[in-house]
Protein backbone atom coordinates (compact mmCIF):
# COMPACT_ATOMS: atom_id res chain seq x y z
CA UNK A 1 0.00 0.00 0.00
CA UNK A 2 0.91 3.72 -0.80
CA UNK A 3 3.23 4.69 2.48
CA UNK A 4 2.94 8.25 1.99
CA UNK A 5 0.49 10.42 4.09
CA UNK A 6 -2.37 11.87 3.00
CA UNK A 7 -0.95 15.37 4.08
CA UNK A 8 1.92 15.40 1.78
CA UNK A 9 -0.49 15.40 -1.23
CA UNK A 10 -2.65 17.68 0.30
CA UNK A 11 0.37 20.16 0.55
CA UNK A 12 1.83 19.36 -2.74
CA UNK A 13 -2.17 20.35 -4.56
CA UNK A 14 -2.59 23.63 -1.90
CA UNK A 15 -5.36 21.56 -0.43
CA UNK A 16 -3.43 21.89 2.70
CA UNK A 17 -3.17 25.89 3.19
CA UNK A 18 -6.77 26.48 1.49
CA UNK A 19 -7.86 23.81 4.75
CA UNK A 20 -5.94 26.27 7.00
CA UNK A 21 -7.61 29.24 5.62
CA UNK A 22 -10.98 27.84 6.05
CA UNK A 23 -10.23 26.78 9.58
CA UNK A 24 -8.63 30.60 10.81
CA UNK A 25 -12.20 31.71 9.08
CA UNK A 26 -14.52 28.78 11.30
CA UNK A 27 -12.96 29.75 14.62
CA UNK A 28 -13.76 33.58 14.33
CA UNK A 29 -17.51 32.44 14.83
CA UNK A 30 -16.37 29.13 16.37
CA UNK A 31 -17.60 25.95 14.97
CA UNK A 32 -15.20 23.51 14.90
CA UNK A 33 -17.41 21.50 17.37
CA UNK A 34 -21.29 20.80 17.57
CA UNK A 35 -21.52 22.87 20.47
CA UNK A 36 -20.89 25.88 17.79
CA UNK A 37 -20.40 28.46 20.22
CA UNK A 38 -19.96 31.72 18.04
CA UNK A 39 -17.01 32.96 19.70
CA UNK A 40 -13.97 34.43 17.90
CA UNK A 41 -11.30 32.68 19.27
CA UNK A 42 -8.29 34.93 17.43
CA UNK A 43 -9.27 37.97 19.63
CA UNK A 44 -9.06 35.98 22.67
CA UNK A 45 -12.96 34.89 22.98
CA UNK A 46 -13.36 31.46 24.87
CA UNK A 47 -16.24 29.16 24.45
CA UNK A 48 -16.70 25.60 25.98
CA UNK A 49 -13.41 24.29 25.07
CA UNK A 50 -11.70 27.66 27.03
CA UNK A 51 -9.15 27.88 24.51
CA UNK A 52 -7.95 31.03 22.21
CA UNK A 53 -6.33 30.35 18.63
CA UNK A 54 -2.98 28.90 19.97
CA UNK A 55 -2.57 25.23 20.97
CA UNK A 56 -2.06 24.35 24.44
CA UNK A 57 0.21 21.17 25.51
CA UNK A 58 0.24 19.74 28.19
CA UNK A 59 2.71 16.95 27.38
CA UNK A 60 4.38 15.08 24.40
CA UNK A 61 6.29 11.88 24.29
CA UNK A 62 6.59 8.34 22.46
CA UNK A 63 3.81 6.70 24.02
CA UNK A 64 3.71 3.02 23.93
CA UNK A 65 0.45 2.27 26.01
CA UNK A 66 -1.78 2.82 23.06
CA UNK A 67 -3.16 0.42 20.70
CA UNK A 68 -1.04 -2.29 19.70
CA UNK A 69 -0.76 -1.34 15.47
CA UNK A 70 0.07 2.32 16.84
CA UNK A 71 2.89 1.57 18.99
CA UNK A 72 5.05 -0.99 17.13
CA UNK A 73 8.63 -0.67 18.45
CA UNK A 74 9.23 3.00 18.20
CA UNK A 75 6.51 3.94 20.16
CA UNK A 76 3.30 6.41 19.30
CA UNK A 77 4.23 10.41 18.96
CA UNK A 78 1.88 11.43 21.67
CA UNK A 79 0.90 14.86 22.05
CA UNK A 80 -0.98 16.09 24.74
CA UNK A 81 -3.61 18.84 24.10
CA UNK A 82 -5.18 20.68 26.79
CA UNK A 83 -8.75 21.02 27.38
CA UNK A 84 -11.65 19.41 25.67
CA UNK A 85 -14.90 20.06 24.18
CA UNK A 86 -16.60 17.20 26.24
CA UNK A 87 -17.62 17.57 29.94
CA UNK A 88 -16.95 13.90 30.55
CA UNK A 89 -17.59 13.44 34.58
CA UNK A 90 -15.84 10.38 34.53
CA UNK A 91 -12.57 11.99 33.07
CA UNK A 92 -9.13 10.20 34.05
CA UNK A 93 -7.27 12.83 32.38
CA UNK A 94 -9.40 15.50 34.10
CA UNK A 95 -6.47 17.54 35.34
CA UNK A 96 -5.83 18.24 31.68
CA UNK A 97 -9.22 18.37 30.35
CA UNK A 98 -10.80 20.12 33.10
CA UNK A 99 -8.29 21.85 35.01
CA UNK A 100 -6.48 23.00 31.77
CA UNK A 101 -2.85 21.85 33.30
CA UNK A 102 -0.85 22.86 30.25
CA UNK A 103 1.27 25.60 28.09
CA UNK A 104 0.49 27.65 25.10
CA UNK A 105 2.55 27.33 22.41
CA UNK A 106 3.23 29.01 19.21
CA UNK A 107 2.59 26.89 16.09
CA UNK A 108 6.12 26.56 15.60
CA UNK A 109 6.71 24.88 18.73
CA UNK A 110 3.89 22.37 17.90
CA UNK A 111 5.43 21.70 14.78
CA UNK A 112 8.72 21.35 16.63
CA UNK A 113 7.53 18.68 18.67
CA UNK A 114 6.29 16.44 15.92
CA UNK A 115 9.44 16.34 14.22
CA UNK A 116 11.33 15.56 17.63
CA UNK A 117 8.78 12.62 18.24
CA UNK A 118 9.46 11.73 14.05
CA UNK A 119 13.46 12.03 15.20
CA UNK A 120 13.37 9.47 18.25
CA UNK A 121 11.18 7.12 16.26
CA UNK A 122 7.92 7.44 16.80
CA UNK A 123 5.73 5.61 14.23
CA UNK A 124 3.12 8.18 14.20
CA UNK A 125 2.11 11.38 15.58
CA UNK A 126 -1.13 10.91 17.72
CA UNK A 127 -2.89 14.17 18.55
CA UNK A 128 -5.10 13.69 21.84
CA UNK A 129 -8.00 16.05 22.13
CA UNK A 130 -7.61 17.59 18.51
CA UNK A 131 -11.26 18.57 17.88
CA UNK A 132 -11.03 22.27 19.45
CA UNK A 133 -7.39 22.61 18.34
CA UNK A 134 -8.14 21.49 14.40
CA UNK A 135 -6.83 24.96 12.95
CA UNK A 136 -3.73 25.40 15.59
CA UNK A 137 -2.43 21.78 13.98
CA UNK A 138 -2.73 22.61 10.14
CA UNK A 139 -0.85 25.54 10.79
CA UNK A 140 1.62 23.64 12.48
CA UNK A 141 1.56 21.05 9.74
CA UNK A 142 2.32 23.62 7.14
CA UNK A 143 5.53 24.40 9.20
CA UNK A 144 6.84 20.90 10.32
CA UNK A 145 6.41 19.58 6.46
CA UNK A 146 8.82 21.96 4.70
CA UNK A 147 10.81 20.57 7.70
CA UNK A 148 10.56 16.80 6.99
CA UNK A 149 7.33 15.65 8.71
CA UNK A 150 6.38 12.69 6.86
CA UNK A 151 4.98 10.01 9.13
CA UNK A 152 1.15 9.15 9.55
CA UNK A 153 -1.08 11.74 11.69
CA UNK A 154 -3.82 10.23 14.35
CA UNK A 155 -6.94 12.19 14.96
CA UNK A 156 -8.01 10.98 18.59
CA UNK A 157 -11.01 12.10 19.71
CA UNK A 158 -13.52 11.96 22.38
CA UNK A 159 -16.26 11.12 18.84
CA UNK A 160 -17.81 14.21 19.94
CA UNK A 161 -17.11 15.77 15.72
CA UNK A 162 -19.12 18.18 13.57
CA UNK A 163 -19.12 15.90 10.14
CA UNK A 164 -19.06 19.25 8.50
CA UNK A 165 -15.79 20.22 9.35
CA UNK A 166 -14.20 16.60 9.07
CA UNK A 167 -15.71 16.68 5.69
CA UNK A 168 -13.69 20.57 5.36
CA UNK A 169 -10.14 18.84 6.33
CA UNK A 170 -10.68 15.60 4.77
CA UNK A 171 -6.86 14.46 3.38
CA UNK A 172 -5.49 15.88 6.75
CA UNK A 173 -5.14 12.46 8.87
CA UNK A 174 -4.63 9.29 8.44
CA UNK A 175 -5.60 8.01 11.18
CA UNK A 176 -8.82 8.42 12.57
CA UNK A 177 -9.12 6.93 16.76
CA UNK A 178 -12.68 8.43 17.98
CA UNK A 179 -14.18 7.20 21.30
CA UNK A 180 -17.81 6.41 20.17
CA UNK A 181 -18.77 6.69 24.57
CA UNK A 182 -22.95 6.50 24.24
CA UNK A 183 -25.53 5.58 22.56
CA UNK A 184 -28.00 7.64 25.15
CA UNK A 185 -28.82 10.68 24.63
CA UNK A 186 -29.75 11.35 28.34
CA UNK A 187 -26.94 9.76 29.59
CA UNK A 188 -24.64 11.40 27.05
CA UNK A 189 -26.22 14.61 28.51
CA UNK A 190 -25.40 13.64 32.15
CA UNK A 191 -21.74 12.33 31.70
CA UNK A 192 -20.72 14.49 29.33
CA UNK A 193 -23.12 17.95 28.48
CA UNK A 194 -23.89 16.91 25.40
CA UNK A 195 -27.15 15.18 24.39
CA UNK A 196 -26.45 14.91 21.08
CA UNK A 197 -23.48 13.53 21.10
CA UNK A 198 -24.84 9.86 19.80
CA UNK A 199 -26.44 11.32 16.91
CA UNK A 200 -22.57 13.47 15.83
CA UNK A 201 -20.64 10.23 17.22
CA UNK A 202 -22.03 8.29 14.38
CA UNK A 203 -22.53 10.88 11.72
CA UNK A 204 -18.60 11.47 12.37
CA UNK A 205 -17.55 8.05 12.67
CA UNK A 206 -18.91 7.47 9.58
CA UNK A 207 -17.85 10.39 7.63
CA UNK A 208 -14.25 9.16 9.19
CA UNK A 209 -14.65 5.92 7.51
CA UNK A 210 -15.70 7.16 4.15
CA UNK A 211 -12.11 9.01 4.33
CA UNK A 212 -9.83 6.51 5.69
CA UNK A 213 -11.74 3.19 5.57
CA UNK A 214 -10.95 0.60 7.60
CA UNK A 215 -7.60 -0.01 9.62
CA UNK A 216 -4.67 -0.78 7.19
CA UNK A 217 -1.47 -2.06 8.44
CA UNK A 218 2.30 -2.62 6.83
CA UNK A 219 4.23 -5.72 6.81
CA UNK A 220 5.16 -4.91 10.39
CA UNK A 221 1.58 -4.84 12.09
CA UNK A 222 2.09 -0.73 11.94
CA UNK A 223 -1.14 1.11 11.37
CA UNK A 224 -0.78 3.56 7.91
CA UNK A 225 -4.44 4.38 7.50
CA UNK A 226 -7.79 3.81 8.49
CA UNK A 227 -10.45 3.80 11.24
CA UNK A 228 -10.07 2.65 14.81
CA UNK A 229 -12.50 3.16 17.41
CA UNK A 230 -12.56 2.66 20.97
CA UNK A 231 -15.08 2.05 23.59
CA UNK A 232 -15.05 2.27 27.23
CA UNK A 233 -18.11 -0.42 28.98
CA UNK A 234 -19.44 1.46 32.09
CA UNK A 235 -21.11 -0.40 34.59
CA UNK A 236 -24.59 -1.63 33.75
CA UNK A 237 -23.99 -0.69 30.45
CA UNK A 238 -25.44 2.55 30.79
CA UNK A 239 -23.73 3.34 27.55
CA UNK A 240 -25.61 1.01 25.36
CA UNK A 241 -22.82 -1.18 24.45
CA UNK A 242 -24.68 -2.95 22.16
CA UNK A 243 -25.81 -0.33 20.38
CA UNK A 244 -22.39 1.24 19.95
CA UNK A 245 -21.42 -2.28 18.82
CA UNK A 246 -24.26 -2.80 16.31
CA UNK A 247 -23.52 0.31 14.50
CA UNK A 248 -19.90 0.05 14.04
CA UNK A 249 -21.04 -3.74 12.69
CA UNK A 250 -22.93 -2.20 10.76
CA UNK A 251 -20.75 0.24 9.56
CA UNK A 252 -18.03 -2.17 8.40
CA UNK A 253 -17.76 -5.74 9.92
CA UNK A 254 -13.83 -4.98 9.79
CA UNK A 255 -14.23 -2.19 12.05
CA UNK A 256 -11.18 -1.92 14.31
CA UNK A 257 -13.00 -1.95 17.54
CA UNK A 258 -10.72 -1.86 21.23
CA UNK A 259 -13.65 -3.08 23.92
CA UNK A 260 -12.04 -1.40 26.80
CA UNK A 261 -12.60 -2.88 30.70
CA UNK A 262 -10.15 0.46 31.92
CA UNK A 263 -13.52 2.09 33.60
CA UNK A 264 -12.73 3.08 37.27
CA UNK A 265 -14.63 6.03 38.92
CA UNK A 266 -12.00 9.33 38.87
CA UNK A 267 -13.23 12.82 39.22
CA UNK A 268 -16.41 13.59 39.89
CA UNK A 269 -18.26 10.02 38.71
CA UNK A 270 -19.21 9.26 41.96
CA UNK A 271 -21.97 11.73 41.57
CA UNK A 272 -23.75 9.46 39.00
CA UNK A 273 -24.86 6.02 40.75
CA UNK A 274 -24.28 4.11 38.30
CA UNK A 275 -20.26 5.04 38.12
CA UNK A 276 -19.72 4.08 41.57
CA UNK A 277 -18.02 1.17 40.98
CA UNK A 278 -15.76 -0.32 38.31
CA UNK A 279 -16.99 -3.16 35.77
CA UNK A 280 -17.66 -6.77 36.49
CA UNK A 281 -15.91 -9.24 34.35
CA UNK A 282 -19.39 -10.42 33.28
CA UNK A 283 -20.54 -6.94 31.80
CA UNK A 284 -17.00 -7.07 29.75
CA UNK A 285 -17.28 -10.33 28.84
CA UNK A 286 -20.84 -9.41 27.93
CA UNK A 287 -19.49 -6.67 25.48
CA UNK A 288 -16.85 -8.50 24.07
CA UNK A 289 -19.82 -11.74 23.41
CA UNK A 290 -22.16 -9.44 21.63
CA UNK A 291 -19.17 -8.18 19.37
CA UNK A 292 -18.75 -11.61 18.21
CA UNK A 293 -22.23 -12.37 18.04
CA UNK A 294 -22.91 -9.62 15.31
CA UNK A 295 -19.69 -10.15 13.36
CA UNK A 296 -16.92 -7.65 14.45
CA UNK A 297 -14.06 -9.09 13.25
CA UNK A 298 -11.28 -7.12 14.39
CA UNK A 299 -11.79 -7.01 18.29
CA UNK A 300 -8.99 -5.76 20.65
CA UNK A 301 -9.65 -5.80 24.50
CA UNK A 302 -7.69 -3.67 27.17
Amino acid sequence: MNSEPAYLKSHTTGRLKDITDSLRGVIRACALCPHRCGVDRTIGERGKCRSGALPIVSSFHAHFGEERPLVGRGGSGTIFLTNCNLACIFCQNYDISHYGRGDEVSFDELAAMMLALQAKGCHNINLVSPTHMLYSIVEALLIALPRGLHIPLVYNTGGYDSAEILRMVDGVFDIYMPDFKYMDASVANELSGAPDYPERAMEAVAEMHRQVGDLALDDRGIARRGLLVRHLVLPNNIARTDAVLDFLAGLSRDTYVNIMDQYRPEYRARECFDLQRRVTLQEFDAAVDHAKQIGLQRIDET
